[in-house]
Parts: C-alpha cells; structure tokens; sequence
C-alpha cells in the first residue's frame, strides 16, 4: 500500500480526532457524522437548545475541508435565500446570484424554524443535487453534505418536517445533555472550547476517494438478508403505523459499508448493521398512537426487531 492510500485509509480517523478539540463526548453523533459523508448522504440532528448541535456541525465541516456555509433558519426565510435568484439587467440579460446552498458543507442550522415551503427548497437539492432557477438548472459542488440541526417536535415556533422530508436525510442522531464529567470538561476548559484550533485535515478529492473505498467494501448476500429481515419486521411490527421505505434499506447497507471501513475492514459485520439501525431508521419509523401513548417508542421497536431478527454467521 502506498503512502497516499495509508493517508486515505487513516482520514476518517484524522477527521475525528479534529473535531474532539472543539466538542467533549458526543461519540456516537461523530460517527454518524462521519459515515454518513462517507457514504454520501445527509444528517439530521436533533436536540434541545444549547446542547452543541451547531459547534458539532460546524466543527466537523471545518475539519473535513472543502467551502462552508451556515444557513440560519428564520420563519421569514424565502426559498431564493437557500438556492440563489436572478437579477435582470435593463437590456433583458440575468445574472445569477448563487445562494449559499452551492458549497460543500451546508449547515441548516434549526430547519423546522423555517415554514414548509422553504424547507422544500433545501430538501430538492439534497436529494438531486442541483436547483433549477428559472428554467436553468445548477450542479452543485462535489462533494456536497447537509448537516441540518432542528429543535425537539414540539418545540415553540417550529414546523415540524414530513415524512418525506426526513426521509431524505441518511441517518438522525440526538445532540443531548453532556454527563456530569463531560460537563465539567466542557465548563473548565470553555475558554480554549470557544476558540478551538480546529484545522482541515482533507480536501475535496480526498474525501471523494474514501467515499469510492467505502462502495467497494464487501457485503456478504447472508448480511444483505439480515438488513432486510431488520426492516422487514419493523414494517410488520403491530405497533408500527408507516415502517421504513425501501431508502431505509438502502441506507442500512451503504453506511454498513462505510462504518466497516471507519473499523479498518473491507467487509461488513453484522455488529456495523445493529450499530446504525437506529440512526438509520428512527425517523422512517411512526408509532401508532395508541403506542405512543403505553410509553412505546421508535427507538425501542427498533431495539425489539434487533433481538427477534436471527443474526447471520459473518462471511469474508
């Protein structure tokens, strides 16, 4: 292996290891941060105010390199704010203004402060990767990731996502209170957290070419099985109203992939499926009423299917 393919292999670790200067604990969001660029997708997460959603996005955007932009949420926000609009010149030329949605790193910061049809705007260009503006369609820059934070359902002033919405997003995790240690890291160390010297480590070829390795990862047919059995019981689950669509297996599947990669191997374990079910499909997944109201979550259906779902022996 060559010195270029050691410094590939080792990036994701790199990135990591950036990002822990400026955020205390949180482990599990970071590496669903970090396989969810591997594998090409978005993240969504979700917390309460003052929990570090925005400082982690914006850290992880430093560290993994290329251009950054934050988008600040508001319910006045119009969609011409996110995709760029045209300026027309007294002889019938435009001029297009792009908007801050062409970067490489976009974070949405609180997303459901802002109403639907805004929403819709940022959601079209992460899935086809591009806007079109007055009949003229834009590519977006490669690579390109939305780390979108939105404040608990619920919460005043907020429109909460559809189920097509956040089905757009890779995988969701939940930014939440730091434990009594964390916090008193976080408390007596604040004057260096503030202004962390957090440094890019990749460029964007770099994070193109470990995004190609994590495709190439092996995935035996018994595993395949395995994440469509996961799914398949959540859809059947008699507390479940709406399960996962076929994009929750393919999620499943591609960030296996990428995580077993961020593990040192070229194949996947049954281990790098349990670890991202939840965040991979929690949001997909609507609880009965009736459910929610005996205390039954997501999460724990989620928990359910993993010990009734037979766990395959790992081929290489």
């Amino acid at each position: 292996m060559s010195k270029s393919d050691q410094d590939i292999y080792q990036l994701p670790r790199r990135i990591l290891e950036e990002v822990s200067k400026a955020i205390i604990g949180k482990e599990e969001a970071k590496e669903v941060l970090l396989v969810a660029l591997m594998a090409r997708g978005h993240v969504l997460i979700e917390g309460l105010p003052g929990t570090a959603k925005t400082k982690l996005a914006a850290a992880f955007a430093v560290a993994m390199g290329g251009e950054f932009k934050r988008i600040q949420f508001t319910p006045d926000m119009m969609p011409a704010d996110i995709t760029g609009f045209c300026i027309y010149t007294p002889e019938g030329a435009y001029h297009f203004v792009r908007g801050p949605i062409f970067s490489n790193v976009v974070l949405a910061d609180e997303l459901n402060r802002t109403t639907p049809r805004t929403q819709s705007a940022l959601l079209e260009a992460m899935g086809e990767y591009q806007v079109s503006i007055e009949g003229v369609t834009y590519p977006l820059p490669r690579p390109f990731m939305v780390i979108a934070t939105q404040l608990g359902l619920g919460a005043e002033g907020t429109y909460p996502l559809t189920d097509g919405q956040t089905d757009r997003f890779m995988l969701r995790t939940l930014s939440q209170y730091p434990d009594r240690d964390e916090e008193r890291q976080v408390v007596s160390g604040i004057d260096y957290l503030d202004e962390p010297p957090i440094a890019p480590v990749a460029d964007g070829a770099q994070i193109e070419a470990i995004q190609k390795l994590a495709r190439e990862v092996y995935v035996a047919n018994s595993t395949t099985e395995y994440i469509l059995d996961i799914v398949d019981a959540l859809r059947k689950d008699p507390d479940v109203s709406s399960g996962p669509s076929p994009r929750g297996s393919i999620t499943l599947y591609k960030c296996s992939r990428a995580r077993a990669l961020l593990e040192g191997r070229d194949f996947v374990i049954p281990d790098d499926v349990k670890r991202l079910a939840i965040p991979a499909l929690v949001h997909r997944l609507r609880v009965k009423p009736e459910a929610e109201l005996e205390g039954i979550s997501a999460e724990s259906i989620i928990h359910r299917a993993l010990e009734r779902v037979t766990v395959p022996k790992v081929e290489v």
